[in-house]
Order: structure tokens, then sequence, then C-alpha cells
């Protein structure tokens, strides 16, 4: 592995900077979920308020999403994705200082950060490792999911070990620190002017009137509304069907970690062939089967539905791998990355609110699971014509 123009153990040093950059993606918003009840009773928030605070990092995805690459070209790769990591780290160290209204805003600013560098890592990807954009991606999705999968699992006994959810919740700042350090380091290869991202001329291009960036956005925005219902509704589907809490829990966790091997054997085959539609079909069709059992038979074989679902919900890393394939420069794969997860993060903040609406109206689940076939469908679709080998 060799970045442009350097030597291989700087690029495995920018290698393992990327990884721990993507490891900060999800602890800032997945190490609330254990301790939140927690949280709210100590600072005698509502249940409106932690709902708020689950739904506003998605809608920071989005709007910061849409700004990264703006500021990546002024200020310089390197540097837009350092301060990102200091905004993150600061973001989770201030949430904890104070009250509810004040861990509200520094959970945004947490967001922000995570938005901004989440954008910008295809960038990276595509830039500095041109010949193994697949393997890569499937690296630093592997490690993003590894980050969520650690937030859940260790958040609660970290509260238990030092003394309160204030400095669990805060803990998570080290990681960012960590890979902050390395990252500036690691990133001194990167260009650093201004003006344009790595070896290319400014272009005031625009993807928005581009009919194939719009799809590869809907692809992404589609897959996203999928994992934010489930995650955010699946566990009282099962509860309602007879599944006890535990189990329900321990299928909810199968769904990350089965990720965890789809995202790194799949991307680098997919990225080694011209189209990479065959995989999103399948995976598609996974997620199809596993949502149609919890539809039809939801305690009959809840852990082989959970198994085919999590299956589908990996074509997550091949959406952030179509995004780094179709570009063919990294002024453009900014532009795509921040269109495709801005307004894909935009449509799937509406995923679990939508779940939720369905459910109030009908009093059941089959309305809401009825939806969400519909919408992996779209997404199949929509991600077979993304998948196709041609560029934005």
């Amino acid at each position: 592995m060799r970045v442009p123009g350097g030597r291989p153990v700087g690029a495995l040093l920018l290698g393992a900077a990327v990884l721990l950059v993507a490891m900060n993606l999800r602890p800032s918003v997945a190490s609330l979920g254990p301790l939140l009840d927690e949280a709210r009773l100590a600072l005698g928030a509502s249940a409106t308020w932690a709902g708020l605070l689950t739904t506003v990092p998605v809608l920071c995805f989005a709007a910061a999403g849409l700004v990264a690459p703006t500021v990546a070209r002024r200020a310089g790769l390197r540097t837009t994705i350092a301060v990102a990591l200091a905004i993150v780290a600061t973001g989770l160290v201030l949430r904890v200082t104070a009250g509810a209204v004040l861990m509200t805003v520094a959970t945004v600013i947490a967001s922000i950060g995570v938005a901004a560098a989440g954008v910008l890592l295809p960038v990276v990807v595509k830039t500095s490792f041109p010949a193994r954009v697949g393997l890569v991606t499937g690296l630093y999705t592997a490690s993003l999911q590894t980050g969520a999968a650690l937030a859940f699992a260790l958040s609660a006994p970290l509260a238990r070990l030092l003394g309160g959810w204030r400095p669990a919740l805060a803990s998570w700042a080290v990681l960012a620190v960590l890979a902050l350090g390395v990252w500036l380091i690691a990133g001194r290869r990167l260009s650093a002017r201004r003006g344009a991202l790595p070896g290319e001329p400014v272009s005031a291009r625009s993807l928005l009137g581009n009919g194939f960036a719009w799809i590869i956005t809907g692809f992404f925005g589609l897959q996203a509304f999928v994992a934010f219902a489930v995650i955010g509704w699946l566990a009282q589907v099962l509860m309602d069907a007879g599944v006890s809490r535990d189990y329900a829990g321990v299928l909810l966790s199968l769904l990350t970690i089965i990720a965890l091997p789809i995202s790194l054997l799949v991307p680098p085959l997919a990225a080694s062939r011209p189209s990479q539609s065959g995989w999103i079909v399948g995976l598609g069709f996974c997620g199809f089967a596993g949502t149609a059992g919890f539809l039809i038979a939801p305690s009959a074989a809840p852990l082989l539905w959970a198994l085919l679902l999590g299956l589908g919900m990996s074509v997550f890393s091949l959406a952030l791998t179509v995004i780094a394939l179709r570009a063919r420069t990294g002024e453009d794969t900014a532009r795509l990355s921040g269109m495709a997860q801005g307004f894909g993060y935009l449509l799937a903040a509406a995923g679990p609110l939508v779940f939720g609406l369905l459910h109030d109206a009908t009093g059941g689940w089959t309305a809401p699971l009825a939806v969400l076939l519909v919408v992996i469908v779209a997404q199949t679709v929509a991600g077979a014509i993304a998948g196709r080998p041609r560029h934005v």
C-alpha cells in the first residue's frame, strides 16, 4: 500500500489514522443509548428531550455534511479533519459539564465534527489509496462499526468503573484525542494548501444538477433510513411479539456484529469489478427477506430474520464504496460525499419518525414494516443503478 509520492510506511500510518478517525464516527451517539435514562433522571429532563437528543445528531450529520467539502477546499483536507476531531473531543467533554441545555448544544457540536470527518474520509481514500479504494473503504467501515459496538458495550461498564454517567460519556473524548494525534502526524502528506484538494485544480462544478449523483444520494439516504428505523424500533417490535428484552438486545447487537466481516470482505471484492450492482442487489434481497420475516412471523425465527436483516444493512459499506468509485477526482469525491451524506442523512432522520407515526396511527407494526419493505426495494433499485460503472 503506497500513498502517491510517499513511502509504504507513510501509507500504513495514514491508513491507521483513517481507521482511528473512522472509529470516532459513532461513539458520540452510540454511547448515549445505554446511559440516556440515567442522564435524563439526573438532569430532570423529559422524554421529549431524550428523543431530541437522539434525533439532533442525524440532522447535524446532514447539515455539516453539505458544508464540509467547501471548508476543506478552503482550509485543506488535513486541517479540516484535524479541526473536526478537536470539535468532537470538545463536544464530548462539554456535554457532561452542566445541565440538559448544554448537553444538547454540546451534542450538536460533537455531531458537527463527526459529520465533517465522515464526509471527508472517502476523499482521503480516493486521493491517497486510489488503487485500493475497496480495501481501505472496507477497513474504515469496519472500524466505524467497531467504534459503535464498543460504545454500546462499554458505556455502562465505564459508568460503574468511573463513578457515573458523566465521566463515562466524557471518556470517549480520549479516543478522539488519540485519533487527532495520529492524524496530525500521518496527514502531513496530504495537501495543506487552500483552494483545492490534494493535487487538483479548483473547480466550480456542482453536482446538484447531475441525475446520477442524485441516484447515489438516494441510495445512501434510503439505506440510512432503513438503518435508523431498525435501530430505533426493532427492539420494541420484537418485545411486542413476545421476545424477551435481553434477547431483543442480543439480536440488535447481532446486526452490528454481522456487519464487521461483511465490511471487511465485500467492498474489496466489489470494487475489483467494474460494477457493484450484483452485490448491492444481493444484500438488498437479504434485507428484504429479514424484514418480511419480522412482518409475517416475528417470533418464529427471530435469529434468522436478524441475520438476514443484518446482512441487508451491511450495504452501508457498499454505499461508501460507490461514493469513492463513481467520482473521477478528489474534488468530485468531496462534492459527491457531501451531497450523498448531507441530503442522505436528512432523509434518514425521517426513518424513526415515520416508523413511529405509522405505529401510533395503526396500533401495530404491520404498516411500518410494510413501508420499510417498500423503502428497501427502492434502496435496492437505486443501488443497482448507482453500482453501474459510470461517473458523475
